[in-house]
């Protein structure tokens, strides 16, 4: 059984996910409270840190921008808009997780977390480039270091 934190994420990766592709869409009715509210519903017995998968979503969403400004350097061969949604969702959240939720989320949960998700919902590839972009953001974001492969 999934840990409560993973199932949380889980959950947030949903969310964003439908929110995404619902604004995308020109669905001018979607609310994010309302379809966060309704997948954690479905999984009220199981998640006890609800607020844990909240500050997530509100975290991502708000820092939205400045997470794509971040992963556009560091995966130059693929613009924002051309990664997977699933894809582009998941290393949102792991990116977020590395900058702004260090002191409750070690890097290296943050990471495999994401790994994990990009395992379970994306493409036979989607976990190397997960590793490999948030492998990179965390050593060139948040430990500084830089090599000819990654500028900051």
């Amino acid at each position: 059984m999934a840990s409560n934190r993973h199932l949380g994420r889980i959950v947030a990766l949903q969310t964003l996910y439908e929110y995404e592709f619902r604004t995308e869409s020109g669905d001018t009715s979607v609310d994010i409270d309302e379809v966060l509210g309704r997948n954690l519903e479905r999984y009220e017995s199981a998640i006890d840190d609800k607020a844990f998968v909240s500050e997530l979503v509100a975290g991502v969403l708000k820092e939205q921008a400045d997470l794509d400004s971040k992963i556009a350097p560091i995966a130059p061969d693929w613009p924002i808009d051309q990664i997977a949604r699933i894809d582009r969702n998941v290393i949102r959240i792991g990116l977020f997780e590395l900058l702004h939720r260090a002191d409750v989320v070690p890097p290296k949960v943050a990471i495999n977390e994401a790994v994990e998700l990009a395992k379970a919902f994306g493409s036979d590839n989607s976990s190397k480039f997960v590793n490999g972009v948030l492998g990179t953001a965390y050593r060139t974001l948040v430990e500084g270091i830089t090599d000819a492969s990654t500028e900051v």
